[in-house]
């Protein structure tokens, strides 16, 4: 038996939640070096991220926009492609959100303005996408390398275009100028007041739908046939009838569209304005997500959310236990990354004896 022929249970749980526990061991010995007690400190997290309301819909918040960087990897891993591009493919999409809003927030109600903002995130981070999608379909390029590319580029072009452009006059923030009250996403908690004054909004609802419509057109269409078998073996999809270079520039588009999306959660639902660096690492932290959640959407929505509270709950933590700095966080985050991707058949070879033996 190999790890291809071992069931899906066995590759879709419990191998991500042994590298998942692997990974908080390691972080777990950390925190005891740097003087604290681990289980009081994942006690505190567990309770600001989970338990209490508020620090629940704050993780909710931040998984909201981790759900559309991890489709975007995960959609572009079913072709066999490694989108590492989703941070600038997010960052794009924000700046056609921004335009957006600026040429219609003064014009337009809400429920046309929101619409086009969307849109514009789509579209922009499509477009950012596209290039790479293109130049690995029709000139060989590699896409990891040209996305990585892309990512600084995009930082650069950013920095020129909020500086130079946007920015009012007169003021000193590296920032576009707060769009309208009409440009605001509906927050969750005018239906739900437990979750106090959050930004928790309907993009996380959208989240869901993209992870249902995802699911659907990966596993019951024939498009979705044809994007995993050109993951799977590109020269028999290709004697199959799929037309490998447009397949590979569709679904780096339509990669690139949901990183844009990310940039609606956190520009319309959050800080209302376009910010230098605004996207904060979400693009990266969508590959986490996309390799911990094995590319399913359930995985997906349980890896971002646990992201989420690992963002939210050691916030706290780190103002509880001024020895855990923040910067703590991020080594788990790598941690994961570590141990979900790099070496996810770690334990692979001892699972497949016990399942012989079974």
């Amino acid at each position: 038996m190999t790890t291809n022929d071992m069931p899906r249970w066995a590759t879709g749980f419990v191998l991500p939640i042994l590298n998942l526990l692997s990974a908080l061991l390691v972080a777990a010995l950390v925190i005891h070096l740097l003087g604290e007690d681990p289980l009081e400190s994942m006690q505190i997290l567990i309770n600001s991220a989970i338990v209490n309301p508020e620090g629940l819909s704050y993780t909710l918040f931040y998984a909201s926009t981790f759900v559309f960087t991890g489709l975007a990897v995960s959609v572009a891993m079913q072709a066999g492609l490694f989108n590492i591009g989703a941070e600038g493919q997010m960052y794009f999409g924000g700046l056609g959100l921004t335009l957006a809003m600026l040429a219609f927030d003064a014009t337009l109600p809400w429920y046309l303005l929101i619409p086009a903002g969307i849109i514009g995130a789509a579209l922009f981070g499509a477009l950012w996408a596209f290039i790479p999608g293109y130049l690995q379909a029709k000139r060989g390029s590699h896409i990891v390398v040209t996305t990585i590319m892309f990512n600084f580029i995009c930082a650069s072009l950013m920095n020129f275009v909020i500086v130079k452009y946007l920015i009012p006059a007169g003021e000193q923030n590296t920032a576009s100028r707060v769009f309208s009250a009409a440009a605001e996403m509906p927050r969750l908690n005018t239906w739900f007041p437990v979750l106090g004054d959050t930004p928790l909004n309907v993009s996380f609802l959208f989240a869901i739908v993209a992870l249902v419509i995802y699911g659907v057109a990966v596993w019951r269409s024939s498009w979705g046939y044809k994007l995993r078998a050109t993951g799977l073996n590109k020269h028999a999809a290709h004697y199959a009838g799929v037309k490998i270079s447009a397949m590979i520039i569709a679904t780096m588009a339509i990669s690139g569209a949901l990183a844009g999306l990310g940039s609606v959660n956190s520009i319309l639902g959050s800080t209302h304005y376009l910010s230098l660096n605004f996207v904060g690492g979400a693009g990266f932290v969508g590959i986490a997500i996309a390799l911990m959640g094995r590319q399913h959407p359930v995985g997906i929505l349980l890896s971002a959310v646990l992201f989420g509270a690992l963002i939210q709950g050691g916030f706290d933590l780190s103002l509880e236990k001024p020895n855990i700095p923040t910067e703590t966080f991020i080594f788990i985050q790598g941690l994961i990354i570590l141990f979900c991707g790099a070496m996810e058949n770690l334990y692979a070879p001892a699972l497949i004896k016990l399942l012989k033996k079974g």
